[in-house]
């Protein structure tokens, strides 16, 4: 049998990780080497930060919706609790684009909370 040398293989499998790291500083775009520990590693951090990002918006929700409340004269826990004694389900996202946009709104949510407690 003929001898198979895997040259094509090997340069598009090198060729795929240095696309990948294009536009990384200094070695790191142009080395197979530190390209494939660099891009490896950025992998790594995507994967952490695609969690991350879920609790970071949900922290920002909180923080908004609690602002919102106490211009309305009552703490986050209890207009959340307030809000679940009135079988209002409105998720964490939803309740701070009210608290941003309809401030109204918002504000007559918080009386129904208040009413229930």
């Amino acid at each position: 049998m003929a001898r198979v040398k895997g040259a094509l293989a090997t340069r598009k499998r090198r060729n795929k990780i240095l696309k990948l790291a294009k536009g990384y500083w200094g070695g790191k775009s142009k080395l197979f080497k530190t390209a494939k520990e660099a891009v490896w590693k950025s992998g790594q951090y995507a994967y952490i930060s695609r969690r991350l990002k879920k609790r970071d918006f949900r922290r920002l929700w909180i923080i908004r919706i609690s602002a919102a409340c106490k211009a309305n004269g009552m703490n986050y826990s209890t207009f959340i609790n307030g809000l679940k004694k009135a079988n209002i389900t409105l998720n964490r996202k939803m309740l701070s684009e009210i608290a941003i946009s309809d401030a109204d709104g918002f504000t007559a949510l918080c009386d129904k909370a208040k009413s229930v407690l």
